[in-house]
């Protein structure tokens, strides 16, 4: 049986404002300072995927700069355009009809396409074993962080305590994030592992579910899976769609569906979900800031500041993030990171579509 690779690269990145924009997201930046997002998702694929069976889900108005970005790594019919954004089960059943209906059936690893991972070898052998539990079992298999400390900016799976004999475990239920003591509860158990939204399964199966838990979602995937190899292919894509009800994967089916098994996974994860995540990615100075071009720095601690176009220059701040573009300038407090998503909706209720 193959195995697929399908990246998620459709998102529209709102925590990474101002650097991240509609048409160039976080996932066609490069973050590390080794490649685009993205690409270094598809490279960590090398051993478990080949090549010629990666996917990668992008909208519209991203295609040309996708198909651009992976020139190469990932065949042009291979990056898939949603006409409309409609969530994660849209996305993920979208490339799951295309790969049982132009390739057969098989194994999808369904990765994100902005997740930085610092020890790639031991990344390699989870996905590997994650390949193989899926496999062989027909269960919706995820991966698990082994969390570090009490995230609340993470959802959770609680498992069982006694681990299986191929080294996963049963998945008793998934929470949403929680609140600080709510997070110490569970780092605490042992029971609970953050969720990194890394999915492998059998695509047979996955749709399967779709039909079982989500039929108004199937019944329209199943009228583009008609047109598939049709010259109406593209016809009916742009015409169903954007009818495809909004819901995640996580609430459409994994909460639901009766057999998940979670691997865990410790190699160095961040899902680069906002500024302050870019402490997991670079090294602090002696005063813990993290910096990015040209600056000058006075009593400035605990900061993360990226001047793209400008010197930046500070004096006397503590716990700040600063970034600079050619349009547009973020000063926010390092433990709001997550609201800046606030500023792309406050620009959106303002008409000011030019900064998005």
């Amino acid at each position: 049986m193959k195995t697929y690779g399908v990246i998620l690269a459709g998102g529209g990145g709102t925590r990474f404002w101002p650097l991240s924009r509609k048409e160039l997201p976080k996932q066609l930046l490069n973050l590390t300072g080794k490649d685009l997002m993205v690409n270094e998702t598809i490279d960590r694929l090398e051993g478990n995927v080949e090549k010629e069976n990666i996917l990668v889900v992008t909208n519209s108005t991203q295609a040309e700069l996708m198909l651009t970005a992976t020139a190469g790594r990932v065949r042009p019919d291979h990056v898939l355009a949603e006409p409309a954004a409609r969530n994660t089960a849209a996305c993920i059943g979208y490339a799951a009809m295309e790969i049982l209906c132009k390739y057969g059936d098989g194994v999808m690893c369904v990765l994100p396409s902005d997740h930085y991972i610092k020890n790639v070898d031991v990344y390699k052998r989870v996905i590997a074993s994650a390949i193989d539990v899926a496999g062989k079992t027909d269960a919706l298999v995820t991966i698990g962080i082994q969390p570090a400390f009490p995230s609340t900016g993470y959802g959770y799976i609680c498992h069982e305590e006694k681990r299986n004999d191929d080294g996963s475990y049963a998945v008793r239920h998934f929470v949403e994030k929680p609140n600080l003591q709510k997070a110490k509860e569970y780092l605490l158990s042992g029971e609970y592992l953050w969720n990194s939204g890394m999915f492998i399964w059998k695509a047979s199966v996955i749709m399967k579910y779709f039909e079982e838990l989500l039929p108004e979602i199937y019944d329209c995937l199943k009228k583009i899976g008609d047109a598939m190899n049709t010259d109406r292919e593209q016809e009916v894509i742009q015409e169903i769609y954007p009818q495809i009800p909004k819901i995640s994967i996580d609430y459409g089916i994994m909460e639901r569906a009766g057999k998940v098994l979670v691997l865990e996974g410790d190699f160095g994860w961040s899902d680069v979900g906002s500024w302050d995540a870019l402490e997991a990615l670079y090294e602090k100075d002696e005063y813990g800031n993290i910096t990015y071009g040209e600056q000058v720095h006075i009593d400035t601690r605990d900061c993360i500041i990226y001047a793209k176009n400008k010197l930046v220059t500070t004096i006397g701040l503590n716990s700040v993030i600063v970034v600079e573009t050619e349009d547009a300038v973020l000063v926010c407090d390092k433990n709001r990171a997550q609201e800046v998503k606030k500023i792309v909706e406050a620009l959106q209720d303002s008409n000011k579509p030019q900064y998005l």
